[in-house]
């Protein structure tokens, strides 16, 4: 009987008080149903957090944001207009990270002479008055030596000399680098440096050079380097003066190719009459209170006596000596702020006009879409470059651009809203609301305009990228100059360091690195919209 079914004739009727449920008191599920209906806006919501690559594109997006507004915040002791012009070009430098390899040094190939040269430099820091010491004593503790790691010596052909020469491959600290400098300042200027050094302890003056026959930088007629403070010959490579008063060069190299870091440099300073070294000399005129006095002073040291800390340049420093962190923030905010500007002014002029052309159709869409055809037809550079030429003269260089991008820029949400329209003007919902006295200007933005909404939505993300990628392009290309001490942009960024950028990597790498990640997350933020607002996904799980 368990396989046939129960037949009322044949077994006769049951009575309702021996049927009893077979889950009585079971609890099914847990699962609580909703029947209230889900939003347009909240369906796509629904779907386009299930995709994962859009959801990351958007987190790549809100942090690259994030970074633009959050830096100058973070970088209070810089502002976008300090520039240090004996600090372009250097790498990242964080003085709380200098341990963890974020510590301003580069690798670059030496000569024994240049490579001495630059040891020459911590050791003048370490030996300040002359005491005869050498480069090796000058190495263990001194932060103020640019020579950290001699990491390679090899051999090289010279086409002057036709033989091989020892070369070597060093980590070199680009702000110690630097070294001595040279400045003019008044009396007052040179008293309060003496005092800065009385109540810190820090070492900002160094003793003057002598103008004789030992100076290298003398006699090659360069822009008097500070940093030859040791006597040399007319080529460069150090002496040591004997008895007689004749100069013998220094044996740099040992019998292996290495430097010979025993060695000790003899001083070059100038002294006064008592032997005393001399720490400035009067170069201008007028009485001693306005005077100029020559002085010669540790850059690295005067930075912070004028700035009140040490260099800390997250992204280091671009080839004008500004704060490259800062300016990317700077291009970031410009490049996001043109984009949304732009796609906001084009979704306005492109609603509005598809909206026309849509509803109306007949010779009304024929006119618009002809004017349409020939403004879609002329180049952007060719109107970008001309509104540069003659308009950036009269409203700036930026509001040009704007009016370039927006001149064509809405043709393609104005084509999509059309077709929209084209779709939902003839439905049942319009015809009624037509029907019931609805005008034209309700039917429009109540009745069809939201059914638009999606697609308006999705192109306008999908464009964004391509204003980003526009503008950095004519900006790389010197069409539009947007460089300058309050803003830049990352096409400027990118077009600065394109010459140089093997020598200083930091500077392309940086720019094009958020322009890249710019591009690609919007293009998955915009597909991921675009999946989300597809009505034929609608209520899809």
């Amino acid at each position: 009987m368990a396989n046939e079914f129960y037949d009322e004739k044949k077994h006769g009727s049951i009575s309702p008080d021996k049927l009893t449920f077979a889950n009585e008191g079971v609890k099914l599920t847990d699962k609580k149903f909703d029947d209230k209906p889900i939003g347009y806006f909240k369906d796509a919501w629904i779907r386009f957090r299930k995709n994962k690559a859009s959801i990351v594109a958007l987190c790549i997006i809100i942090v690259i944001f994030l970074f633009s507004i959050l830096t100058p915040l973070l970088e209070r002791r810089y502002d976008s207009s300090f520039m240090d012009t004996y600090y372009q070009r250097r790498p990242p430098v964080l003085q709380w990270a200098y341990n963890l390899g974020v510590d301003g040094t580069q690798s670059r190939d030496f000569s024994d002479k240049s490579l001495v040269t630059a040891y020459a430099i911590g050791l003048g820091a370490y030996d300040a008055k002359g005491e005869g010491k050498s480069i090796q004593e000058s190495l263990e503790g001194n932060k103020y030596q640019p020579i950290r790691k001699i990491t390679k010596v090899f051999a090289k052909y010279d086409a002057a000399t036709k033989a091989d020469r020892i070369y070597y491959n060093a980590r070199i600290d680009r702000y110690m680098e630097v070294g001595f400098m040279y400045f003019d300042v008044e009396l007052e200027a040179f008293q309060k440096i003496q005092a800065y050094e009385q109540e810190t302890g820090l070492q900002i003056l160094y003793p003057i050079i002598a103008d004789n026959e030992y100076n290298y930088d003398k006699l090659i007629g360069s822009a008097k380097s500070a940093n030859y403070w040791y006597k040399t010959d007319a080529k460069g490579y150090p002496v040591k003066i004997n008895a007689s008063g004749y100069a013998k060069r220094i044996n740099l190299l040992k019998e292996d190719g290495t430097v010979d870091t025993s060695i000790a440099l003899e001083d070059n300073y100038q002294r006064d009459g008592s032997g005393n070294l001399v720490y400035y000399k009067r170069v201008g005129g007028g009485d001693n209170d306005t005077a100029l006095y020559r002085i010669r002073v540790l850059y690295y040291n005067y930075y912070i006596y004028q700035n009140g800390f040490e260099p800390n340049y997250m992204f280091g420093t671009d080839s004008q000596g500004y704060d490259l962190a800062l300016r990317l923030a700077e291009g970031i905010r410009l490049s996001l702020g043109i984009s949304v500007l732009v796609c906001t002014i084009n979704f306005i002029i492109g609603a509005l006009y598809g909206s026309v052309e849509g509803y109306y159709g007949g010779a009304t869409d024929i006119i618009m879409e002809r004017i349409s055809d020939i403004l879609a037809d002329v180049p952007f550079i060719v109107v970008a470059t001309l509104f540069q030429m003659h308009l950036a003269k009269k409203v700036g260089p930026l509001i040009s651009l704007i009016f370039a991008f927006v001149l064509t820029g809405w043709i393609g949400i104005a084509a999509r809203v059309r077709s929209q329209f084209y779709r939902f003007k003839n439905q049942e919902y319009v015809m009624a609301a037509r029907t019931l006295g609805a005008s034209d200007r309700r039917i429009i933005w109540k009745h069809i305009f939201p059914n638009t909404l999606g697609t308006i939505i999705t192109a306008s993300a999908l464009s964004i990228p391509g204003f980003i990628f526009s503008e950095s392009m004519l900006s790389f290309l010197g069409i539009v100059k947007l460089g300058g001490s309050g803003t830049t942009s990352l096409g400027t960024l990118l077009s600065d360091a394109s010459a140089i950028w093997m020598n200083y990597p930091h500077l392309m790498i940086f720019p094009a690195l958020v322009i890249s990640l710019l591009m690609i997350s919007f293009n998955l933020f915009g597909n991921g919209l675009r999946d989300a607002f597809n009505p034929s996904l609608r209520g899809s799980e």
